[in-house]
């Protein structure tokens, strides 16, 4: 074997055909591997590996609450209507490429946070990056961005996600600066990259949120522009799930 072939293989950043390439020669030859076999086994491998690493990557970044995932969710439990809302976005990333929007209200406790992040897990895993923040972390990131003249800058750099959550907006305080900030972000993702909103406040209470009347038609205009809304008006989801664990 060529003593070459691994400094090579390294050079071209192949770490996996570095660690297998003995191994599967060896097998190639006790099976008849033909050389382009051969070469598809390794590449697979690498394949694999790659894409292990990118979701790890992307999840650590995406800083998704812990254990909420569609492994974790009890859909069943969720209305019918509901859970056939949340599937088809579950099983496509066509939204998050077409840069429409998800919103998710109902009062506390009904699941709206726990979908957000498994939907966000599961883009990752199909291949799209996605960001999790509170509306109070992200407003108060924005906030400082604005008081070093850098809101712009601090928007921008969220782009590379293409799906933000932005999670709990009816706790944004309403104060002018806040909403402000909140609304030019708002702004800012139309229709150039994906939100993902959940809300324990129904539209007609959203005055709650941005004190300007006309603010508040023009922040929901923008996110239901495009957008799926899924409405949970059950039982705590928190609640039925311990039911049943009991």
């Amino acid at each position: 074997m060529d003593k070459a072939l691994p400094v090579m293989l390294r050079s071209l950043r192949l770490p996996e055909f570095v660690d297998h390439h003995a191994e599967f020669a060896a097998t190639a030859t006790d099976n008849a591997w033909s050389y382009e076999h051969y070469l598809a086994k390794l590449a697979e491998q690498e394949m694999v590996r790659r894409y292990e690493s990118r979701v790890a990557k992307w999840s650590r970044e995406a800083k998704l609450p812990p254990g909420k995932s569609f492994e974790t969710l009890a859909i069943e439990l969720f209305p019918a209507v509901v859970q056939k809302q949340v599937i088809a976005l579950r099983d496509s990333s066509q939204w998050a490429q077409h840069a429409d929007n998800v919103l998710l209200i109902g009062p506390s406790g009904v699941g709206k946070s726990h979908i957000a992040a498994a939907l966000a897990q599961q883009l990752i895993e199909q291949g799209v990056r996605a960001r999790w923040m509170t509306a109070t972390a992200l407003v108060q990131h924005l906030q400082l961005a604005r008081q070093d003249l850098d809101l712009m800058t601090a928007m921008t750099r969220f782009d590379k996600y293409r799906v933000m959550i932005i999670d709990d907006i009816g706790y944004v305080r309403k104060t002018d600066a806040e909403t402000q900030v909140l609304f030019e972000f708002i702004a800012h993702r139309y229709e150039s990259g994906s939100l993902i909103v959940t809300s324990n406040q129904p539209f007609s209470q959203w005055d709650q949120i941005f004190p300007d009347a006309l603010m508040t038609v023009a922040a929901i205009d923008r996110i239901i522009h495009h957008a799926t809304i899924i409405e949970i008006d059950k039982d705590s989801y928190r609640r039925t799930a311990q039911k049943k664990k009991k």
